[in-house]
C-alpha cells in the first residue's frame, strides 16, 4: 500500500473511531440528562423519600431497605455516568491503539480490534461503578445523602473535599496520571499491542485501573456536589480531561487540589 493510500485509510479509521466515541459519549450524557430531569420531579418536596434513577419517577421511603431492582438502577446510572465522564479522556489512547493496529494490518500483522481495548477500559470503570453504588447505599442508609444524592452533612462534604484535595498532590496520583498522559509509552511498558482479543481486553482493563487510580477521589466528589447535578458532573469531567490531555495537566491537578482543600475548610467553618 502506498503512503498516500495508507494515510487515507488511517484518516478514515480515525474519523470512524472518533464518531463512535462521540456517539457513545453523547448517548451517555443524554441518558444522564433524562435521569436528572426525572429525579428533580418538578421541584417537588422529597422530604422522607429517596429517588430511584430509573427515568420513571420512582421513589421509595427514605428509611426503607434498598431492593435489588433499586441497586440495579443505581448501578446502571453509575456505569452510564462513568462512560460519559471518562470516554473523552480515554479517546487519545483508543485512537493510538486503532492507528497502530491499522498500520500493522497493512504489514500483515493482525492485532485485536481497538473495541476490545476500549471494552477492557470500560470493564474497569464498571467494576468501579459497583463500588460507587455500594458506597451510595451505605451513605443513604446512614442518612448522609439527600434525595438528589448529594451530601446532607457539611462534615462529610468537607472531609471528602479535603481528601480529594490532598490526593491531587499524592505520589500515587502522579504515578497513575503519568500512565494516562503517555498512551503509547503505557502500551509499550505493558507488553505492547496484542494479537488476541482477551489480551487487548486485559490491556484496556489495566489502563482503566490506572485511570481509576488517578480519578477515584474526583469521582467521590460527586457525593458532595450531587450525583445527579449535571453541572457538577460536567465540571469534574472537564477537569479529568484537562489533567490528562493538556501539557500543563499536572499544574491543573494541583491547583484543583488547593481549591478542594479550601472548599473543605470553608465547609468546616460553617459547621463551627
Amino acid at each position: 500500500m502506498s503512503d498516500t493510500a495508507l494515510e487515507a485509510v488511517l484518516r478514515r479509521d480515525r474519523v470512524v473511531v472518533i464518531v463512535a466515541l462521540a456517539i457513545i459519549t453523547a448517548l451517555a450524557w443524554a441518558d444522564l440528562a433524562w435521569l436528572a430531569d426525572d429525579m428533580a420531579m418538578g421541584g417537588m418536596d422529597m422530604t422522607g423519600y429517596r429517588m430511584i434513577p430509573a427515568g420513571r419517577g420512582l421513589m421509595m421511603p427514605a428509611d426503607a431497605p434498598w431492593q435489588p431492582i433499586e441497586f440495579g438502577y443505581a448501578f446502571a446510572m453509575w456505569v452510564v455516568m462513568m462512560i460519559g465522564m471518562m470516554m473523552p479522556s480515554a479517546a487519545p489512547m483508543i485512537l493510538i491503539y486503532a492507528r497502530v493496529g491499522r498500520q500493522a494490518a497493512t504489514q500483515g500483522k493482525l492485532f485485536a480490534s481497538s473495541s476490545w481495548f476500549a471494552g477492557g477500559y470500560l470493564l474497569a470503570w464498571t467494576a468501579f461503578s459497583l463500588v460507587a453504588t455500594s458506597a451510595q447505599w451505605a451513605l443513604e442508609r446512614a442518612a448522609l445523602l439527600t434525595p438528589m444524592m448529594e451530601s446532607a452533612s457539611n462534615r462529610l462534604g468537607a472531609a471528602v473535599l479535603i481528601l480529594a484535595g490532598l490526593y491531587q498532590w499524592a505520589p500515587l496520583k502522579e504515578a497513575c496520571l503519568s500512565h494516562c498522559r503517555s498512551p503509547l509509552l503505557f502500551i509499550q511498558q505493558h507488553g505492547g499491542f496484542r494479537r488476541e482479543p482477551l489480551g487487548a481486553l486485559a490491556l484496556g482493563f489495566r489502563h482503566g485501573i490506572y485511570c481509576i487510580g488517578c480519578c477515584w477521589a474526583l469521582m467521590a466528589l460527586l457525593f458532595v456536589g450531587g450525583v445527579m447535578n449535571l453541572f457538577w458532573i460536567a465540571a469534574l469531567a472537564i477537569l479529568v480531561l484537562l489533567e490528562k490531555v493538556v501539557p500543563f495537566g499536572r499544574v491543573v491537578a494541583r491547583v484543583a487540589g488547593v481549591a478542594f482543600i479550601a472548599g473543605g475548610g470553608g465547609l468546616l467553618l460553617q459547621t463551627s
